[in-house]
């Protein structure tokens, strides 16, 4: 147990951003307010926008750049000392960390942001100071019966690809403060082995990020966690009414005890609705299929997504 005046080692506190590009941004507003219902801002930038999801500036950007992909990863440390901290941290431990200009932790809204690749080669950024918008209330782009549930934990966690294994791949999220492992692992029949799924988390919410999947695309999906139940129901509803596929049915998964379904995007990865999580737990286990539903839909999961 730490006690009062002993340090603790930094590290990061949420997932606070994301940068993704798109190959429509039309799409991607309609998309974003009509299907998802977050609040898209269009600040006049060409090729840009800004999705937000609750009194921060925003917790989203969309890039018209072509790539249909995550792009980058924001984390937040709580504050500068923090950041300093967090820079000799990465140094020390032989990561090439950029400090980025004034100019660059303006275009994020941030105080101050650093830039570093993590082990697979993939961008991530550290940052403290968001701009947040206490005058400006999140509204949504539809109807909701309630809010996305963000605060500490973060605006949800996504399952993205790692390219050099596990072990070097968690060596590395845990020089940001990051716990966890192993949390599923899948037969398969006929497969030599079972299948693995790697979670960690930095705060209470389950998992912040996640690895294993296979496919071409770095991100595999994004979940959005909601306050009231009801708006899984809805947007299970609304998702279906606009055609978009349902890749995998409502159930609820045996690690953070989400209820929730899954459904494509224009970007053609997947994006998560759910509700009703419990905490992080720091106590390692492992499971091999949930808890019930999340029957994949096989003829939209054979492109290479995995149904996790």
């Amino acid at each position: 147990m730490v006690k009062r005046g002993e340090n603790k080692m930094v590290q990061v506190t949420e997932l606070g951003y994301m940068g993704l590009g798109v190959k429509s941004l039309d799409a991607w507003k309609d998309y974003a307010a009509k299907i998802l219902g977050l609040e898209v801002v269009d600040e006049g930038e060409p090729g840009r926008c800004y999705l937000r999801m609750d009194n921060w500036h925003h917790r989203f950007i969309l890039d018209e750049d072509g790539a249909d992909d995550l792009n980058y990863l924001g984390f937040r440390v709580a504050g500068l000392v923090e950041f300093r901290e967090m820079h000799k941290h990465l140094k020390d431990n032989g990561i090439e960390v950029h400090i980025g200009s004034e100019a660059e932790a303006a275009e994020r809204r941030v105080l101050e942001v650093m830039k570093l690749k993590d082990s697979s080669g993939f961008p991530i950024e550290i940052f403290h100071g968001p701009q947040v918008q206490a005058d400006k209330p999140f509204y949504p782009g539809r109807r909701m019966h309630g809010k996305f549930k963000t605060g500490d934990g973060g605006l949800g966690h996504l399952i993205q690809k790692e390219t050099v294994g596990f072990d070097k791949t968690h060596a590395f999220y845990s020089l940001l403060g990051m716990r966890g492992g192993i949390e599923y692992r899948i037969p398969f029949p006929g497969a030599p082995k079972p299948f693995d799924l790697m979670f960690m988390h930095c705060n209470t919410r389950d998992h912040t990020v996640a690895f294993g999947p296979p496919g071409d695309k770095r991100i595999n999906h994004l979940m959005f966690e909601v306050e009231n139940f009801d708006d899984v129901g809805l947007a299970y509803e609304i998702v279906r009414q606009a055609g978009f596929a349902i890749t995998m049915m409502p159930g609820r998964h045996a690690n953070d005890h989400m209820y929730s379904f899954y459904f494509m995007n224009p970007s053609g990865w997947m994006c998560e609705i759910g509700w009703g999580a419990r905490e992080a737990t720091h106590q390692s286990e492992y499971y091999q299929r949930d808890t019930y539903g999340h029957e994949p839909n096989q003829e939209v999961m054979k492109g290479g997504l995995m149904e996790v």
